[in-house]
């Protein structure tokens, strides 16, 4: 089971860093500034790497998820789950993003622009996101891994302003260079959180699989004692 987890560490790992990578190679081939949305919208030439990346996050998470399954918050109300269930409903989310893109322009869906389309594409990327803030707060208050703890906690405060505040320049249509770039930043966050998430997982469920070899030893000996008896014992 623990050489499972590694694997599946590894391989979720390399592909939401794939997918990193694959969005920006993307985003740097627009000849404009647009958010990461757009990479995917109606008619865009990186649409069908927008689905790659998003598929590759899917896939790459659902399997980091698996890796942590056993990491709890100490938190009453964000206990009552395990981030592994709510990195499966954001991957769920992402996974419907991928398929449900913007129309071209990836317009708000909001007023005269407002589209069926346009409206569940938007609400499934928000949700996503929502969904990854929420495992990162249940880990910043995780059993056993205080470095995690304290990434995560970093991590989530700041996708969740950095987000926030890509969001409300897009719906304000103000300063959406520099919302379209905050946006990007979150993604990048979410994605390398998403990695030591993994990483650290990992290396957990390895430490509380071992045996360290003292204890083993103890065991054995234990075991395989023979209780010595005096003549008078047998009587």
């Amino acid at each position: 089971m623990i050489a499972r987890d590694r694997i599946a560490s590894g391989v979720g790992c390399v592909l939401v860093t794939a997918a990193l990578a694959i969005i920006l190679i993307a985003r740097s081939t627009m000849h404009r500034v647009a958010y990461v949305s757009e990479l995917g919208a109606v008619g865009e030439p990186t649409a069908r790497w927008f689905e790659a990346a998003l598929l590759l996050i899917v896939v790459g998470g659902s399997l980091i998820a698996w890796t942590g399954r056993g990491v709890r918050s100490r938190a009453r109300l964000l206990g009552l789950w395990t981030p592994a269930i709510s990195l499966w409903i954001g991957c769920a989310f992402f996974l419907g993003a991928s398929q449900v893109t913007c129309t071209a322009g990836c317009p708000l869906p909001v007023g005269p622009t407002f589209t069926p389309q346009n409206f569940a594409h938007t609400l499934m990327a928000v949700l996503a996101f929502a969904a990854a803030c929420t495992a990162m707060l249940q880990s910043a208050f995780a059993h056993g891994h205080r470095m995690l703890a304290r990434l995560s906690l970093a991590a989530g405060i700041s996708v969740a302003v950095v987000a926030a505040t890509g969001g409300i320049l897009s719906l304000m249509r103000f300063g959406t260079d520099v919302g379209s770039v905050l946006e990007l930043v979150a993604t990048a966050i979410s994605i390398g959180w998403l990695v030591v998430f993994g990483l650290t997982a990992a290396a957990g469920s390895a430490r509380t699989g071992a045996v360290p070899a003292s204890a083993a030893g103890a065991d054995a000996a234990r075991l395989g004692a023979v209780p010595q008896r005096t003549p008078g014992q047998y009587i």
